[in-house]
């Protein structure tokens, strides 16, 4: 089977390309530029030049492939992201009709537990779990709109299946752990409330294991919760992360009235500057990192034959240290 992947370049789609190439599968992937075609090219894939915004050179490059996980997306966390919405919605749109007329057979959508957050707890959560009436920030909203055009598009020629990690880290992070890191040895990073609210997490090859059966055996229009066996506290789990990447974790913890109050204000100067005041934390980042966060992976597991095949300890061991 060949498989195309967009987002191939960015920390989850280099990694999905090593097991794919690895497990003996032709991989295609969409690159903007020379640089991502160099480095998805240097992984095993032929690189495929085109933009999720340009639907004619989506329909080219997947010429002759059967299989398609569609990983590219705009992650900003910020308030103001004029462009998030176009690139998230409509981008996925051109990406599945275009699969369509290529005549692509099965499909991935790449999605995310944020479809689901608005800003209060979510705890166990299944994907039963209806959308919020309001969402945490663009990225949930743009996210969730997405995932919801995705699956609408889903259909017995080509039936398309949505997966929705939370919090991925592990070798190679291009995306979390150096923001962590940055704000750990400036000391802007601080506990909210000690930190102590559960979270789940998904090391990076339980979520491209995930992906793997998704493709081989989700269910058309259903989507799929992936993430570790192992729950953590958010304090012990990001300190074990800076600690294997060698930099220390910090001990200072913010009151959870006083984030509250610097959200809503900061949000609020935000919106009015259009982004030119950025908010110590907006609301995003709080539903996402703020609040406990945990997942239900027992339709994954019962649907998909899904088991985390690394643990969070052995996970640890393939963190890099920091330079």
């Amino acid at each position: 089977m060949r498989i195309f992947v967009t987002g191939g370049s960015g920390y989850l789609g280099r990694n999905l390309i090593r097991r794919l190439v690895a497990d003996g599968y032709d991989v295609v992937a969409l690159a903007r530029s020379d640089a991502s075609a160099q480095a998805v090219e240097m992984l095993g894939a032929m690189a495929a030049r085109g933009d999720i915004l340009d639907r004619q050179s989506l329909v080219t490059g997947m010429a002759g492939c059967a299989g398609l996980v569609h990983a590219a997306a705009d992650t900003g966390h910020a308030i103001h992201e004029p462009d998030q919405h176009a690139t998230n919605l409509n981008g996925t749109r051109n990406v599945f009709t275009a699969a369509r007329e290529a005549g692509i057979g099965r499909a991935v959508h790449i999605s995310t537990e944020a479809v689901l957050l608005s800003g209060k707890p979510l705890m166990d959560a299944t994907e039963a779990q209806p959308y919020p009436a309001r969402f945490a920030g663009s990225y949930s909203a743009s996210k969730a709109a997405a995932e919801q055009m995705a699956l609408g598009l889903s259909s017995p020629a080509m039936p398309i299946i949505a997966v929705r990690p939370r919090f991925v880290w592990g070798r190679d992070d291009t995306t979390a752990l150096p923001q962590l890191i940055a704000a750990a040895r400036s000391g802007k990073l601080a506990w909210i409330a000690g930190g102590t609210y559960l979270t789940s997490t998904t090391h990076i090859d339980n979520a491209v294991e995930g992906i793997v059966l998704a493709l081989m055996h989700g269910k058309a229009g259903e989507a799929y919760f992936i993430a570790d066996e192992e729950r953590s506290t958010f304090r012990s789990f990001v300190s074990r992360l800076l600690e294997a990447a060698g930099v220390e974790a910090p001990d200072k913890t913010v009151p959870r009235m006083v984030v509250r109050a610097v959200v809503t204000i900061g949000s609020t100067i935000e919106r009015l500057t259009s982004g030119a005041i950025a908010a110590p934390i907006g609301a995003q980042e709080y539903g996402t990192v703020g609040v406990e966060v945990t997942l239900n992976t027992d339709k994954a597991r019962r649907e998909l034959g899904y088991r985390p095949i690394i643990s969070v300890n052995e996970g640890m061991l393939t963190v890099v240290p920091a330079v």
